[in-house]
């Protein structure tokens, strides 16, 4: 197994907490690029996959690093939704 199926395993799982550097690593295993605006973007991060033309819009959390479930639910819906998941 993978790090990326080792690392899509443990986020489907939902058991444990799920950091942002995971997320990034993640999502990009899924051809998302990270976005961060300007100077006046704060802890605003976009993911983008251009051959997908897609989306996915996130606050980094601070001053932790560990997502809120709600987050990685959010998530992994719009991933469902685009059918990577």
């Amino acid at each position: 197994m993978s790090k990326h199926e080792k690392l899509i395993k443990r986020f489907l799982a939902q058991r444990d907490t799920f950091t942002f550097h995971e997320l990034r690593s993640l999502l990009a295993g899924f051809g998302y690029e990270e976005k961060q605006g300007g100077k006046t973007s704060g802890s605003r991060v976009a993911f983008i996959n251009t051959e997908r033309k897609h989306i996915i819009r996130i606050h980094k959390p601070h001053p932790g690093n560990e997502l809120k479930r709600y987050q990685v639910a959010l998530i992994r819906e719009e991933l469902e939704e685009q059918g990577v998941l």
